[in-house]
């Protein structure tokens, strides 16, 4: 991202037109959920629970000054009524028969918004069951090479926005988990991968193929899950060069959520850390996913690097130095989108005296992911508009597994990650940013 190239306060291009919301996944309990509570929120049935740009505020100035405006009134965001949906998915069902299928909504509220449901179906997705091995896809695409999927994912884009008179768009990644990949040489350069989507490289996976599409037709990117996709240098260089925000990876809802809370405050107060057990049961389609040790090798290198990017072990080698850091997840069908975590966590305090600490956290998945969808649908737009590109590391905030500049290390800590976000606001809009010094109220 070049300095010159952001665009502050006054300049920022307004949020005028209809929003494209694109979404590879559609089908799945957390963009059904998404979109559905969308929905509900514009027709007065329910309130944004959880959605820092719908009911979150920002301070700014002095806190004499009592100046707390919500988020949304105080940046330009897209209106909800603005937003139009499309998406992909391996499966052909609509979006009503998909959230009927879920069972994260009650039936009543998807009766409700049957007529919205029911209209909103999902083009072919791009499939490889190389990298998806439990689920078998039926609505795909053909191509005789991963450019070809490329490009008739762009032609989707570019009939979606004629249609419906789109102004602009953005594209969240909400399908399901792939098999564990490692950067390989095709993903260094962007003549490397665009050769490889030529020659259908093994190293390139579907959600890559939907990130170029993205890219290279001037839509921000997001990566809901914890695949690789645009985490590679190749994807990187491609977003500055067309001026476009990327965001990931895996989205932050339960566990490791707690994890991101519970942490920070057990190094603030310096308590040691012997060993942290976690361990999951979920019932739906991302829970089958991760029963292929691949997929789940993908969401394990997620969810452990939290806690020795937060304890900083090589700093606090007497409180933090080889803690036992262990995560499970286990397919229980019968509790559906309901997942519960629980996490057995040994601690010691004064004079090395040990202490434990149980969580049983008995969470809606999709429920905890849906405000974080919409979130980062009005954020990364916002983005766009005030001309930011590349890595956008302020929306950290919504991550298990947050994107950064290379040579950084990534801040798990989730308050930290709210300052950071609303510092970014602040700085943007051309407000003071808050240290929370404080040191002027009580100085003569």
């Amino acid at each position: 991202m070049k300095s010159d190239k952001v665009r502050k306060k006054d300049t920022i291009e307004p949020a005028q037109g209809k929003l494209g919301v694109l979404i590879p996944g559609i089908g799945g309990a957390v963009a059904t959920t998404f979109m559905a509570g969308v929905e509900a929120i514009k027709n007065k049935m329910a309130l944004p629970i959880g959605s820092l740009t719908q009911m979150g505020t920002v301070r700014l100035g002095k806190r004499t000054e009592n100046r707390v405006p919500y988020i949304k009134d105080f940046i330009t965001l897209a209106s909800l009524d603005d937003m139009v949906f499309a998406g992909w998915d391996i499966f052909d069902d609509n979006c009503l028969t998909a959230a009927q299928k879920a069972k994260v909504l009650e039936k009543d509220l998807i009766e409700r918004l049957r007529p919205f449901l029911s209209r909103i179906s999902p083009m072919k997705g791009v499939y490889n069951r190389q990298y998806l091995k439990n689920l078998e896809g039926t609505h795909i695409k053909a191509g005789k090479n991963y450019m070809d999927l490329a490009s008739a994912l762009k032609d989707d884009i570019q009939t979606f926005t004629k249609n419906n008179a789109i102004d602009r768009c953005v594209m969240v990644w909400c399908a399901s988990t792939e098999t564990y990949l490692q950067p390989a040489p095709v993903h260094q350069s962007i003549a490397a991968f665009e050769q490889g989507l030529k020659e259908n490289s093994p190293h390139i996976s579907p959600s890559m193929i939907y990130a170029y599409a993205a890219i290279t037709s001037g839509v921000p990117f997001v990566n809901g899950a914890p695949n690789l996709t645009v985490d590679i240098p190749a994807l990187n260089e491609l977003s500055k060069k067309h001026g476009v925000p990327i965001a990931g990876k895996d989205f932050k809802t339960g566990q490791t959520l707690m994890k991101t809370i519970i942490g920070p405050g057990l190094k603030s107060r310096l308590l040691g850390l012997e060993g942290w057990y976690s361990t999951n049961i979920l019932g739906n389609r991302d829970g089958q996913v991760l029963e292929d040790p691949g997929s789940f090798k993908t969401k394990e290198e997620s969810k452990l690097s939290v806690l020795e990017h937060i304890l900083q072990p090589d700093l606090y080698p007497d409180l933090y130095k080889d803690f036992y850091h262990k995560v499970a997840i286990n397919y229980y069908p019968p509790r559906g989108d309901n997942k519960e975590g629980w996490d057995c966590i040994d601690i010691f305090g004064w004079l090395g005296y040990p202490m434990q600490i149980k969580i049983n956290f008995l969470c809606r998945d999709s429920i905890l992911a849906a405000p974080l969808v919409l979130d980062l649908v009005l954020f990364v737009d916002f983005a766009k508009r005030a001309g930011l590109s590349g890595i956008q590391e302020w929306l950290s905030f919504y991550f298990k597994s947050p994107m950064v500049a290379p040579g950084l290390y990534p801040e798990h800590d989730l308050f930290i990650q709210l300052t950071k976000l609303k510092n970014t606001l602040r700085f943007l809009m051309d407000e003071e940013l808050i240290t929370h010094l404080g040191l002027e109220y009580y100085m003569d």
